[in-house]
Order: C-alpha cells, then sequence, then structure tokens
C-alpha cells in the first residue's frame, strides 16, 4: 500500500471527505460545502490517500504563534489499526511545532492515543455546542 500524503485544497474532492466522515462515528454528517469552509480555513491539514480513495484526513486551526487546535481526525475503517491516525497526529503536531500551546478536541474514548503524544485533560477547558443535548448524550459535556 503506498499512500499519498497531502495538504492541498485544489480540485480537493468534498464528497469523499464527507463520505470518510459519515464512516467514522461519531464525526459524520458534516456537509462537503462546510468542510471545504472548515478545511480551506485550517492553516494545517493532512489528507492521506491510497490511489483515489481517501483513508485519512486531520487538519489544525492555528495562529501561528500561541494557540493551534488539532480535530477532525478520520481515519477509515478498512485502513485503522495500521498506525494511520498516529501518523496525521504526528504530521499536524510537526506542522504545529512553535505554537505555545495545541488543543486537541478527540471523541469519548480516543484519548488513549492522544495522551501517548503527551496530551493531558484540561480542567480549565469548556465548550459551547449547537446541540448541548446531543454533545451530552454522545459523552463530550459533563452535566452542570
Amino acid at each position: 500500500m503506498a499512500l499519498v500524503w497531502s495538504e492541498s485544497v485544489e480540485s480537493f474532492d468534498w464528497e469523499a471527505l464527507s463520505a470518510l466522515f459519515e464512516a467514522s462515528p461519531p464525526l459524520g454528517n458534516k456537509q462537503p460545502a462546510d468542510l471545504k469552509v472548515a478545511f480551506g480555513n485550517s492553516m494545517f491539514r493532512c489528507f492521506v490517500h491510497d490511489g483515489d480513495k481517501l483513508v485519512g484526513v486531520g487538519r489544525a486551526l492555528a495562529d501561528g504563534v500561541y494557540t493551534c487546535y488539532i480535530g477532525d481526525i478520520a481515519v477509515h475503517p478498512d485502513y485503522r489499526g495500521i498506525g494511520l491516525g498516529k501518523q496525521i497526529v504526528s504530521e499536524l503536531l510537526r506542522l504545529s511545532a512553535g505554537h505555545k500551546k495545541v488543543i486537541l478536541y478527540a471523541a469519548p474514548g480516543a484519548e488513549g492515543l492522544y495522551q501517548k503524544f503527551g496530551f493531558r485533560r484540561m480542567r480549565t477547558a469548556m465548550a459551547l455546542f449547537e446541540n448541548q443535548d446531543l454533545a451530552m448524550e454522545r459523552g463530550y459535556l459533563e452535566a452542570a
């Protein structure tokens, strides 16, 4: 398997990215047009293809100095267990080098992977979701 890595959004297939998120619950239900805006506005991106098939992705919002936020890491189910998620995180951390803090947003249950990179839970992080009830149901929020 010869995986090809890219950061470019030029001529990117946003439908394929939407399908990858759909195959990676709880990340699914992201519209192609919204993904184009989100990834286009991200400072760092990793797209991983196996031939024409998009098999992994990740992105980071960053200000270039103080804060970098890593999120939207997804690996196609057929490519899990081979270390691709770790490689995507490693690449985003390499690209984010020099930021004073890197914050990572993880799906509940995935924290163990990120702890291996040195990430620790924050005591002060808070969030306001479009659908607070659904976020609580999925384990992203604590009860008030």
